[in-house]
């Protein structure tokens, strides 16, 4: 992992205490990564892959193996590039500046869309689908989705991101039979525990609320404590309520 993200020392740090952009342990990457291997992939695709902390393990796993992420963020590409130029995998593994939408980069025998459904469409059900053209016959996906664990208040929602509404997650349930709607039997399903959550949250948030607690003065202190406070304020209250969903998928024939 890289240690360094912004180019001024005395700027605000960003995300250097994460290790996946998501509530995921270790213990649980590895299962995942042991599961996706013994399938023998020799095509990863990785669909808004950040800085494509999986993905990379899993190529690992799988030596045979190549893999394509595709995101818009630049900076989170360029990790993932340093980061797999450290491993020895950059002969391996693109990671590609592009928008995921109608991309022809499938299809791939593991399709990895961990928090990112949307880089397909905003629709999930329009997701899903575009999910099973994007994996081989055999092949597997592996969707980190969001759920609501119970209804949400409306005093909760309120609580929540700009626009928060009850219709913008299914229950578990719902999921996984949207999952089967559009093609794919749950070969396993699995959801982030409260300490995944925290662990991320926390590593989310880490850098730079100790730059602030050491720079109340700075020009960006202000718009970084409003950042944080609402980030903060937003989590705590959906901590318990927004579940994620780990969904290792397999494409039904036809």
């Amino acid at each position: 992992m890289t240690t360094a993200t912004t180019a001024h020392d005395d700027l605000p740090p960003r995300l250097t205490r994460l290790t996946f952009h998501g509530p995921l342990s270790e213990a649980r990457a590895a299962a995942i990564v042991r599961r996706l291997a013994a399938t023998r992939p020799t095509t990863v695709l990785d669909i808004g892959c950040g800085w494509g902390g999986l993905m990379l393990r899993l190529l690992e796993a799988a030596p045979h193996a190549h893999g394509v992420g595709l995101d818009v963020h630049t900076g989170d590409l360029a990790r993932g590039r340093r980061t797999a130029e450290a491993r020895g995998l950059a002969g391996r593994v693109r990671f590609a500046e592009e928008s995921a939408v109608g991309t022809g980069r499938g299809p791939a025998d593991v399709v990895l869309c961990l928090g990112a459904s949307q880089a397909l469409d905003d629709d999930l059900v329009t997701a899903l689908r575009e999910l099973r053209r994007l994996v081989t016959d055999g092949g597997r996906v592996l969707l980190g989705e969001g759920f609501w664990q119970r209804t949400p208040t409306e005093t909760e929602l309120s609580g929540m991101w700009p626009g928060a509404s009850a219709a913008d997650h299914h229950d578990l349930a719902a999921l996984v039979d949207l999952a089967v709607t559009a093609g794919f039997r749950p070969e396993w399903t699995e959801t982030a525990s409260l300490a995944e959550w925290e662990e991320f949250e926390s590593a989310y948030q880490a850098d730079q609320e100790v730059w602030l607690a050491a720079n109340p003065a700075h020009p960006l202190a202000a718009e970084t404590r409003a950042r944080l406070d609402t980030h903060r304020s937003s989590w705590l209250t959906y901590r318990g309520v927004l579940g994620l969903a780990y969904l290792t998928l397999v494409p039904a024939t036809a």
